[in-house]
């Protein structure tokens, strides 16, 4: 049953990462069949130019229909492999300082609970597929789609369309298509990955802004050249971490009106009625967490973890204490631009305390 319901759920993601940075190699399930595979992203290369992005759609783990659409799409598996990076880098970074630092070495069991950061992780992962995908079309890495060219503009017909919009209308509609979402089971699980996964989307919608450059004699703005432009992939990151410390805790019950399956979290006040309905754009998690503290199947514990002394060695550390280096550290220093095109510093060595959690 349990397998059943990941594919019915639409070829969900699951992401991560913790040897990606040092090793070149991210943990990426596009399916959510088999959660976390190895990606190794090889540097291909071939006599025939055109052939390389089919060999590169049989490096991902993809269903039999996405790996269709893969070698159909040229452009996508490289698209693919930028949300990959992407997504992991972000969420090291989100999570740099928590006990739990988006570390999926050798623990894929974490993909299987419905954790906090469960849902964390298949919003970023959806959101890198949807910011990359978007940048691939405005890019021109993309056969099937090309900048967005239909504004939907207040006082457009004052402007002058422009510029290479970010494509994120093509984005979503074709990821859509893509991890095949379709109308949601009744299984708890797999409404509550579905509705993170959107929240990814979302996110990613929300940071689309227009972006416009004025043209006239002496810098008027008698013409002015507009387009669609995503925020950068670290305002959306810090928006999902947002989202992640606000995450509702929901179980699911049936609608006697509809007989539909809706999901809500329990009453948040004594002086509270009715259940609350989690917003479309709030995470959403089935189980408490673990500590994150001891080393575990859903983490590998806090044991030498570099702590900031002043914010947060007592709570990294689980209360178990830390342990204090002094190291002579060699930094760029008093730096200066020199004309026309390069800039010169020094060489400064200080000593820094660097604080490290027991074990």
């Amino acid at each position: 049953m349990r397998s059943r319901r990941l594919v019915g759920t639409g070829r969900l993601i699951a992401l991560l990462t913790a040897a990606f940075l040092t090793q070149g190699s991210a943990y990426f399930g596009l399916t959510a069949k088999e959660p976390l595979a190895v990606l190794s992203a090889p540097i291909l290369h071939d006599s025939d130019p055109g052939s390389i992005y089919l060999k590169q759609c049989e490096t991902l783990k993809l269903y039999r229909r996405q790996k269709r659409l893969c070698r159909r799409e040229p452009g996508l598996a490289e698209g693919l492999r930028d949300a990959i990076r992407l997504s992991a880098i972000e969420c090291q970074y989100q999570f740099r300082t928590e006990r739990w630092n988006c570390s999926l070495e050798g623990r894929s069991s974490l993909l299987k609970r419905g954790f906090k950061e469960t849902a964390f992780l298949f919003a970023i992962s959806s959101a890198g597929l949807t910011h990359s995908l978007a940048r691939a079309c405005s890019s021109g890495r993309m056969e099937r789609c090309t900048c967005d060219e239909s504004p939907d503009l207040q006082n457009r017909e004052a402007w002058q369309w422009g510029g290479c919009g970010d494509n994120l209308k093509y984005s979503i509609k074709f990821l859509k298509h893509f991890l095949g979402q379709r109308k949601a089971s009744k299984d708890l699980r797999a409404r509550v990955d579905m509705h993170n996964t959107n929240v990814g989307i979302k996110a990613v919608k929300a940071g689309l802004k227009t972006t416009c450059k004025c043209h006239g004699v002496s810098g008027s703005c008698a013409v002015r050249t507009c387009w669609k432009q995503l925020s950068s992939f670290h305002e959306t990151g810090h928006l999902l971490k947002l989202k992640y410390e606000a995450a509702v805790k929901v179980h699911s019950v049936t609608n006697d009106a509809t007989g539909e399956t809706e999901l809500i979290s329990p009453k948040r006040h004594s002086y509270t009625l009715k259940n609350h309905v989690p917003r479309t754009t709030d995470l959403v998690y089935i189980e408490d967490s673990p500590s994150f503290c001891r080393p575990s199947k859903y983490s590998p514990g806090t044991a030498g973890r570099t702590c900031s002394k002043e914010t947060n060695c007592e709570s990294m550390c689980c209360g178990q204490g830390y342990n204090t280096q002094s190291l002579l550290v060699t930094k760029a220093c008093h730096c200066q631009v020199q004309w026309c095109c390069y800039v010169e510093c020094q060489q400064c060595s200080q000593r820094e305390e660097i604080y490290t959690c027991k074990h």
